[in-house]
């Protein structure tokens, strides 16, 4: 259990839109498109960007490891003239955290997980989110309640 389960969560919880980066990336290699770089990242930009139109929330459900996306995300909400929030998901328990790279299985056809090792290799820039969720120990449940709350205090 871990981001997207906690991103997809909220999104059931108040009627928002989910936008998960593996599933715009798996569409797209699916589409002989070759992802080597942002395009996940840039199409899910522009379907964030349309759904404030329709007074709709959006959750973006992305690693965003680097600042570079993430002033990418908080652009698309004051274009929108919608509010951003930086919300982290970690799991503080490294033995857990790895358990569940290792043993989760891909709920997007063809997608291929990243290995323990990938997870972490992978760039990452230190930040200060506003929110942060640790899902360690604790349910989905319990980890989306705790989002709800920081978001409300807001």
């Amino acid at each position: 259990m871990g981001k997207t389960a906690v991103a997809a969560g909220l999104a059931r919880e108040i009627d928002a839109v989910h936008l998960r980066i593996d599933s715009i990336e798996q569409a797209l290699r699916n589409s002989v498109v070759e992802v080597s770089g942002p395009e996940g990242y840039e199409v899910a930009y522009a379907v964030a960007e349309d759904n404030p139109r329709l007074s709709r929330t959006v959750i973006a459900d992305s690693v965003n490891p680097i600042e570079v996306t993430r002033a990418a995300w908080r652009g698309v909400a004051e274009r929108a003239g919608r509010r951003y929030v930086d919300v982290e998901v970690v799991c503080s328990d490294r033995a857990e955290h790895r358990r569940r790279v290792e043993t989760r299985t891909a709920d997007i056809a063809g997608h291929e997980l990243p290995t323990w090792q990938e997870v972490c290799e992978r760039e990452y820039e230190a930040w200060e989110a506003l929110i942060v969720v640790d899902t360690a120990g604790r349910s989905i449940e319990a980890s989306v309640s705790e989002l709800r709350e920081g978001l409300d205090g807001l």
